[in-house]
C-alpha cells in the first residue's frame, strides 16, 4: 500500500475520532441519565403504589374488620333480619376492600421474602375469618359468643403488613407522611379496641380475661401509636391530635381507661355514658384525621409522579436533540473526510498532468530539468495553502564511472534505468523525481520536513542497495547510492528552491565525504568551498548519516 494513502487514511481515522469521541461520551452521560430517570420514575411510581396500598390496607385494619366483628357481635346477641342484614353488608364491604388491597400490591416477583411470609399470615388470618362466618352462619356461636380474638388477629396481621410496606417507600416526604399515617391508624385501632371492650366491661356483659387481655392490648397498641405520633410532632395534623388528646375530657377517659386495665374501676351508668360518648368523639376526630392524612398521600403522590412524568419527557426531548446532533456531526465529519480525500485525489491528479505535460528524460521517463522547473513551480504555488514545509533531496550513483569503464555505456544506461525505476516506486506518488544530470538525481518533497525526507530517502537507499540490476549478458549488477537532505518552511514570498537545492548539494557532499551509500540531512558545510574541492574532498568534518 503506497505510503501517502496509509498516512491519509490514518490521519482521516484520527479527525474522525476527535471529532466523534466528545459526542460518544455525551450519550453516554445521556444514556446514564435517561436510566437514572428511568429508576427515579419507577421509584416514584411504586412510592405512589405503596402510598395507596398502606391507606387502603390502613382503612381495612381500622375500619373494615372491626366494624364487620361489631356487626358479627350485635348480631349474636339479638338475632334478627335486621342485625343479619347489617353482618352481611359489613362482610361484603371488608370482602371488596380486601379485594382492592391484593389487586393493588406490588407483583409478588418483587416482593422479599419478610413480605410474602407476612402476607401469608394475612391470607391465613382472614381463612380464620372465613371459617368464623361459617360457624355464625350455622349457629355454632351462641348467644353473646365473641370472636373478637379472630378479627383482632387479622386486623394485627394487616397493620403489621402496611407497616412493613410502609418501610418500602424511598421519597422522604411521601415516607414521612406515609409513617404518619401508620401512627394515627395504630392509635386509632387502639382506642377503638378499647373502646369496644370498655363497653363490655361497664355493661358487666362478655367481658372474659381474654377479653381483658384484649384490654391491654389496646392499651398497648394506644401508647406505640401516641409515642410514634409524638415523634412527629412537627407536622400540623399530628399537632392537632396531640392537642385533642390533652384536653380535660380527653386525660379523664385515659385515666378511667387505665384503671379498666388495672381491675380498679367500678362500672358506673353515669362514668359509663360519658366514657363512651367521649370514646365516640375521639373516634370520629381521629377518623377524620385518617382521612385527611390519606387524601394527602394521594394528591403528594400524583404530584410527585406527574413530575416524574414531566422530568422524563425533558429527558427524552434533550437525549433525542443529542442523538440528531451527534448523527449530523457525524454525517459532516464523513463529508468532511470525502472532501479531504478528494482534495488528495485532485492534487495527484494534477501532478500527474503535469508530469505528461511536461518534457521528460528519455532514458528514464523521469523529468528533466526544464519540466522539472515548470511542475515544481506549479506544485510549490498549490502547496502554500496545505503544506508548512518544502524539501529537496539529491542523490548520485556511487562510483558510476566504473561501470561505464567497465561494462560499457549500454549497461551505464540500464542501471539508470533500473535505479530509475526503484526511486519511482519509493518515493511518494504526489513527490517530483528529476534526472538532474549524468547519475544524479533530484526529488522535491512537499509537506515534508528535513527529518521526513530523510527517512524516505533511507527507504530509497536501502532498496537501490538490494536491487539486483541484469544486464544484457546475464551478469548481475548491485550498485549503491549517496544521498542529501535539505528543507525550509513553505510560504508564499519564496517559490525559488535554489537555496534548497545547494543545501541538499553539500548534504550530498557530506554523504559522499563521509563513505558513500548513506543519508545525510542538512549538514553544516561551509557554502563558499568550490564545488570542484567538494566532489574530489575523500572525507568530511560532520556525519550525520542515518
Amino acid at each position: 500500500m503506497n505510503f501517502e494513502v496509509v498516512k491519509f487514511k490514518n490521519t482521516s481515522r484520527a479527525v474522525l475520532v476527535a471529532i466523534l469521541l466528545p459526542f460518544v461520551f455525551m450519550v453516554a452521560e445521556g444514556v446514564v441519565l435517561i436510566r437514572s430517570s428511568l429508576m427515579q420514575y419507577h421509584a416514584l411510581e411504586n412510592d405512589h403504589l405503596l402510598a395507596d396500598v398502606l391507606a387502603r390496607g390502613g382503612s381495612i385494619a381500622a375500619n373494615e374488620i372491626l366494624a364487620e366483628l361489631v356487626a358479627t357481635r350485635a348480631y349474636l346477641n339479638n338475632p334478627g333480619e335486621m342485625t343479619r342484614t347489617s353482618m352481611m353488608e359489613r362482610r361484603s364491604s371488608l370482602d371488596s376492600e380486601r379485594a382492592r388491597f391484593n389487586a393493588s400490591l406490588p407483583a409478588a416477583g418483587i416482593l422479599d421474602l419478610g413480605l410474602r411470609s407476612q402476607l401469608s399470615d394475612l391470607r391465613l388470618a382472614y381463612s380464620r375469618i372465613i371459617a368464623a362466618r361459617s360457624a355464625v352462619d350455622q349457629g355454632y356461636y351462641g348467644k353473646g359468643g365473641n370472636p373478637v380474638h379472630i378479627y383482632g388477629q387479622a386486623g394485627l396481621k394487616q397493620l403489621g403488613l402496611v407497616e412493613s410496606l410502609s418501610s418500602r417507600i424511598h421519597d422522604p416526604v411521601l415516607l414521612r407522611k406515609s409513617s404518619e399515617l401508620m401512627s394515627i391508624l395504630l392509635t386509632y385501632y387502639g382506642e377503638r379496641l378499647i373502646g369496644n371492650l370498655g363497653q363490655r366491661y361497664f355493661d358487666r356483659t362478655d367481658f372474659s380475661a381474654m377479653s381483658h387481655e384484649q384490654l391491654v392490648q389496646g392499651e398497648m397498641m394506644l401508647g406505640n401509636g401516641m409515642d410514634r405520633l409524638r415523634f412527629h410532632s412537627s407536622s400540623p395534623v399530628v399537632r392537632e391530635i396531640l392537642a385533642y388528646r390533652a384536653q380535660p375530657d380527653e386525660v379523664w377517659a385515659d385515666t378511667f381507661a387505665q384503671a379498666m386495665v388495672s381491675g380498679a374501676l367500678r362500672p358506673n351508668k353515669a362514668i359509663r355514658n360519658k366514657w363512651i360518648g367521649i370514646q365516640n368523639e375521639r373516634l370520629n376526630f381521629l377518623r377524620q384525621k385518617i382521612d385527611s392524612v390519606t387524601d394527602d398521600i394521594h394528591v403528594t403522590g400524583q404530584r410527585l409522579s406527574m413530575r416524574s412524568h414531566i422530568h422524563m419527557t425533558i429527558v427524552l426531548a434533550l437525549s433525542s436533540g443529542l442523538v440528531l446532533l451527534v448523527a449530523l456531526i457525524a454525517v459532516l465529519a464523513v463529508r468532511g473526510i470525502r472532501l479531504v480525500a478528494r482534495v488528495t485525489e485532485e492534487r495527484e491528479l494534477l501532478v500527474n498532468e503535469l508530469r505528461n505535460a511536461a518534457q521528460t528524460d528519455l532514458l528514464t521517463g523521469l523529468y528533466n530539468r526544464r519540466g522539472f522547473e515548470a511542475a515544481a513551480l506549479a506544485l510549490l504555488m498549490q502547496a502554500e495553502y496545505g503544506s508548512r514545509w518544502i524539501s529537496v533531496v539529491l542523490f548520485d550513483l556511487d562510483h558510476f564511472k566504473k561501470i561505464n569503464d567497465a561494462h560499457g555505456h549500454d549497461a551505464g544506461d540500464i542501471v539508470l534505468k533500473h535505479v530509475a525505476g526503484i526511486a519511482r516506486e519509493n518515493f511518494r506518488s504526489f513527490d517530483l523525481l528529476v534526472r538532474h544530470g549524468g547519475e544524479e538525481f533530484m526529488v522535491l518533497l512537499p509537506d515534508s520536513t528535513p527529518e521526513d525526507a530523510a527517512i524516505v530517502a533511507e527507504r530509497v537507499r536501502l532498496a537501490i542497495e538490494a536491487a539486483d540490476i541484469e544486464l544484457p549478458s546475464g551478469e548481475l549488477l548491485r550498485v549503491t547510492a549517496s544521498f542529501g537532505c535539505a528543507g525550509r518552511a513553505n510560504a508564499a514570498s519564496n517559490r525559488n528552491f535554489d537555496d534548497l537545492v545547494k543545501r541538499a548539494d553539500l548534504a550530498l557532499y557530506a554523504a559522499k565525504a563521509s563513505g558513500r551509500n548513506c543519508v545525510v540531512a542538512s549538514p553544516i558545510v561551509p557554502a563558499s568551498v568550490p564545488q570542484e574541492e567538494r566532489r574530489k574532498a575523500a572525507g568530511g568534518t560532520h556525519d550525520f548519516r542515518i
